[in-house]
């Protein structure tokens, strides 16, 4: 099967998938009736699970997303996993596997946060994230890492030596559960939250996407 004819079934999938969300269905439900219609694998049902978003639902979040420029003496809390995973596929150049969404947000499509391993490319995408947050001079920066996944202090330490190489205030922790963490800590201090996670941005005031904000200063970046 050739990748044009894929796309083609993915854009009409999608198509298909948006009119029934415009209409109540639920998200499940429709992307079981338009996968079975289209004959789609697991990949390209998690195409449509994380790109493509009601009408509604997309403009109600895209009003969230803040532009980098705007986190000058905010206090930023990171989604850790979320976003560096991202940020190592940027930095890996495998851009076919990151999709701006219907909401604005860009998504890595690879899916695995729960399987993540300490890498090569982990320190370069750390050190990619940080740069470009000191940039703009936020206040303070937060990162959590879900504590249940393996090695998350080991990353902790990793990251707060980099945060203090480059002399950024902030720190990294882990926490048993970090969704409830980051909207609690965003509500409380008025903070920015870094993450691309749609329940979390259903439940914050203002996000910040790092990726793509790290890759709107790449030239051979193009969005798919």
């Amino acid at each position: 099967m050739s990748s044009k004819y894929i796309k083609i079934h993915l854009h009409n999938a999608s198509y298909d998938l948006k009119f029934l969300l415009n209409r109540g269905y639920k998200k499940k439900a429709a992307i079981n009736l338009v996968a079975n219609k289209y004959v789609l694998n697991k990949i390209g049902r998690n195409y449509l699970e994380r790109k493509v978003f009601s009408d509604d639902k997309s403009r109600d979040r895209s009003h969230k997303i803040i532009d980098i420029d705007n986190i000058t003496n905010k206090t930023i809390f990171i989604d850790g996993y979320n976003v560096l995973i991202s940020v190592e596929t940027i930095c890996n150049c495998e851009y076919d596997s990151l999709v701006l969404c219907d909401d604005g947000v860009l998504r890595d499509l690879k899916a695995v946060f729960g399987k993540y391993k300490i890498n090569s490319t982990t320190e370069k995408a750390l050190d990619n994230i940080i740069r470009i947050l000191k940039q703009h001079n936020p206040a303070y920066v937060y990162f959590f890492y879900d504590s249940p996944v393996s090695k998350s202090g080991e990353l902790a330490r990793i990251t707060n030596s980099i945060i203090q190489i480059n002399k950024l205030n902030g720190c990294a922790v882990t926490n048993k559960n970090v969704d409830f963490e980051l909207v609690k800590q965003s509500k409380k201090y008025g903070g920015i939250v870094a993450t691309s996670d749609g329940p979390i941005i259903d439940r914050i005031k203002n996000v910040l996407d790092i990726p793509n904000q790290i890759c709107k200063t790449l030239t051979n970046f193009k969005e798919n």
